[in-house]
């Protein structure tokens, strides 16, 4: 009993996985990444903003160019706390932000403490008597980074190149 149980299952997942690729495939160019299920040990995450606009993106066949005004390059120390989206291996795309308004919950933000530049995710934005602040966290940090100002925030990643 169990066994049938199982394998209806098992045939109601392929139908469900088949019919949805093959709807995306011709309806539209997007690529679906697959959810299979919750996986427990993967966190929660917001993605980042929006920071460029497909129009700003001009592919060639021998170069890819993006307008974006004041970027620079990052690189990234080997602490495993934004693993696997940074590493030591990764290259970043930033801009210093101009205003809190720009900065959204899933965006990656490089902002100094005690000194050191530390990149990390905004998890949650809130205000109290000082105003605006964000909480941040590595992806693989059990901890945050407490209330984090605009004025300490320096870049904020618009891009990552593997």
């Amino acid at each position: 009993m169990d066994y049938l149980r199982i394998l209806g299952c098992l045939a109601l997942f392929l139908l469900g996985f088949v019919s949805c690729t093959l709807f995306n495939l011709v309806s539209s160019d997007l690529e679906m990444p697959v959810n299979i299920g919750t996986l427990s040990f993967m966190p929660a995450l917001n993605s980042p903003g929006d920071w460029i606009k497909e129009g700003r993106i001009h592919v060639y066949e021998n170069a890819v160019v993006i307008d974006v005004e004041g970027a620079s390059l990052a690189r990234y120390a080997p602490t495993g706390s934004m693993r696997p989206v940074l590493d030591d291996k990764s290259t970043g795309i930033r801009i210093q932000p101009k205003s809190q308004e720009q900065i959204n919950v899933g965006d990656i933000v490089t902002f100094e403490k005690n000194g050191e530049l530390i990149v990390h995710r905004v998890i949650d934005r809130g205000e109290d008597s000082e105003g605006v602040y964000f909480i941040t966290k590595g992806d693989n940090n059990d901890v945050t980074d407490g209330k984090i100002r605009f004025e300490d925030i320096k870049y904020v990643t618009i891009g990552v190149l593997w």
